[in-house]
């Protein structure tokens, strides 16, 4: 009986698999006939002629919803833009562009870009695109008609603010154009250099060489700090070449487990930097491919992780044609790193009543262990070796910022205030934030603070409950006065993170986005936390387990 029995159970769920995959195809066919039927009925029927585009889109991401926000529908017209997340190149003038009171300026032009070269800067106003007037246009429409073919001409009429004849016509010559991985790499210690890589494109492996060769040159250079911070991620094939330059030849960084497929990336290049000390920073906003990279320096114990939890994202996409040169993004597999974890954060598969996905609990994720036997853990993403506490925003500086006090400051110091040589010569001195302070004041600007409308509530309550005594409303008034907004008190008491930031915008204005992170990170303490930790003996008892 028991040698009989093993063998009718194998059938047993044989069968089963047969028949719930014959159901599954037989629901399938079911639906997409029901579907159809509902189409049809519809066109001959209904008393109105249907807008087709408009209801297919409709019902394609409903469907795409029941999935995962990764896979993605993107008709012809959109090609381009899932092109361009891939590659980082487009056709066009090379600037980032911001809608600002009623029209789209320039926000940062591209360094070496024709926008730069053509002499667009950040805070122009673009009114008039060859014979099309701008104003009340949002920024897709003005990108539309900035990009075109390489070679073309564009002329744009801007208007400068703080200059005297600011009414300005400038003829920019189109190119293609490549959005750079690697924004700026440097020396920050006299022993450590410092690469930000801000995606996973076509160049980036390119683009981190060449940092990592000039890094070189240094004599003192001996440690490494890469940041990831808010890079969501891309190629994948771009992260493994870049892993490439730590590991050794043949090391299994990444393997991906799809439906009927199994698929292991391995290291292709011998290292040119086999043993240095290396420090990744994470945040968050560090996703997919990033976490990837991330991911495999800490299994392998090549690296240790600096900053806070990242995003957790263990899903890979590819793209498959549709007709009509629609194109679908679908999910086809999940990856897993060294270690063997899957870092994914959110199980689409399992939904709540209400449709929505609950991020596991650190209670229900499983242990693994790095190369030299460290426990780590999979589900939500990847947790650094040394965490660092961020402050979030003050009210007073987000308001900053969204109103655009910090960016048209920056356009006026830069009309008024020769270049310095170099970012060393940014300086928020008593004298630029005085100035500065003047001008927030001079705009007549209104903010509230999160106690306002906490305050408020407690005053409403307290007076609905008929609590209100002439005590209680006393100390309610002192209260207001003590945590309410008050932009005068408040532009002194939050004075650093504020001038820290106005300091990365102005330095933006003189050498573009390389210069606002080279200030960025002067006084970024994720930054400081990882060299300290490279140039002391905190980071080999990091990577031994022996670090509290």
């Amino acid at each position: 009986m028991k040698r009989i029995a093993i063998p009718f159970a194998a059938l047993f769920c044989a069968a089963a698999c047969m028949c719930a995959s014959k159901s599954h195809d037989m629901s399938l066919q079911r639906n997409l006939k029901t579907f159809n039927a509902m189409v049809k009925v519809l066109e001959e029927n209904y008393v109105d002629s249907i807008r087709v585009d408009e209801a297919f889109g409709a019902a394609s991401r409903a469907m795409l919803n029941t999935v995962d926000p990764y896979t993605e529908y993107y008709t012809a017209e959109d090609r381009d833009d899932l092109l361009k997340m891939t590659t980082g190149e487009y056709a066009g003038i090379g600037s980032y562009i911001t809608e600002y009171d009623g029209y789209v300026c320039i926000s940062q032009p591209m360094e070496g870009s024709p926008a730069a070269i053509a002499g667009l800067l950040p805070g122009d106003r673009i009114v008039r695109v060859d014979t099309v007037d701008t104003k009340g246009l949002k920024n897709s429409a003005v990108s539309q008609l900035l990009k075109g073919t390489p070679g073309t001409d564009v002329h744009i009429d801007i208007v400068r603010p703080y200059v005297e004849d600011s009414l300005k016509s400038v003829t920019v010559t189109r190119a293609k154009v490549t959005e750079k991985s690697v924004p700026f790499f440097g020396m920050i210690s006299p022993s450590v250099g410092y690469i930000r890589l801000n995606s996973f494109i076509v160049n980036s492996a390119k683009e981190m060489t060449a940092a990592l060769d000039s890094l070189k040159k240094n004599p003192g250079f001996s440690r490494l700090v890469i940041d990831l911070r808010g890079n969501y991620g891309g190629l994948v094939e771009s992260a493994i070449e870049i892993l490439g330059n730590f590991l050794p030849k043949g090391t299994e960084v990444l393997r991906t487990k799809g439906k009927e497929s199994e698929r292991i990336y391995k290291t292709r290049s011998n290292p040119s930097f086999p043993d240095i000390p290396i420090a990744v920073l994470i945040d968050g906003s560090t996703a997919s491919s990033s976490e990837i990279m991330a991911g495999a320096l800490q299994d392998l114990d090549r690296a240790v992780l600096v900053g806070n939890r990242s995003f957790g994202k263990g899903l890979v996409q590819t793209t498959f044609p549709l007709p009509h040169d629609a194109m679908l993004k679908v999910t086809v597999s999940k990856y897993y790193i060294p270690s063997g974890r899957l870092i994914q954060a959110l199980d689409y598969s399992r939904r709540n009543p209400d449709g929505s996905v609950a991020r596991t609990p650190d209670s229900l994720t499983n242990v693994y262990h790095t190369l030299r036997g460290r426990e780590v853990r999979d589900g939500g993403g990847l947790q650094p070796d040394s965490v660092v506490k961020v402050k979030a925003y003050s009210d007073l500086l987000y308001n900053l910022v969204t109103k655009n006090k910090i960016f048209d400051f920056a356009n006026k110091y830069r009309a008024s205030h020769p270049a310095p040589a170099s970012t060393g010569g940014i300086v928020v001195d008593d004298a630029v934030y005085a100035e500065f302070c003047d001008f927030v004041k001079g705009s007549g600007m209104k903010y509230d603070t999160s106690f306002d409308a906490l305050l408020k509530e407690l005053r409403k309550q307290v007076d609905e409950q008929d609590y209100m005594t002439e005590a209680n409303d006393s100390t309610m008034a002192v209260l207001e006065k003590a945590l309410g907004s008050n932009l005068e008190r408040d532009l002194e008491f939050k004075r650093k993170e504020i001038a820290d930031y106005l300091a990365e915008e102005i330095a933006s204005r003189y050498f573009g986005e390389s210069g606002r992170v080279a200030v960025e990170i002067r006084t970024d303490p994720v930054v400081t936390e990882a060299v300290e930790i490279l140039e002391s003996p905190l980071y080999e008892a990091i990577l031994k387990g022996d670090a509290k």
